[in-house]
């Protein structure tokens, strides 16, 4: 998941997007400080290890 976080007009807003070109097409059109992060679980399957 990827998130922007804006302030504007102080004012903090927060978007979530699914995918990392969703957030940048959005980023452009933004007004205000922008600050994009990508959000990981860590209990996401990828990062499961497998007991042997």
């Amino acid at each position: 998941m990827w998130v922007i976080t804006r302030y504007l007009d102080s004012t903090i807003s927060m978007f979530e997007f699914n995918t990392e070109q969703e957030a940048r097409e959005s980023l452009k059109d933004m007004k205000g400080y922008k600050i994009l992060s990508e959000v990981v679980y860590f209990n996401d399957p990828c990062f499961q290890q497998e007991l042997n």
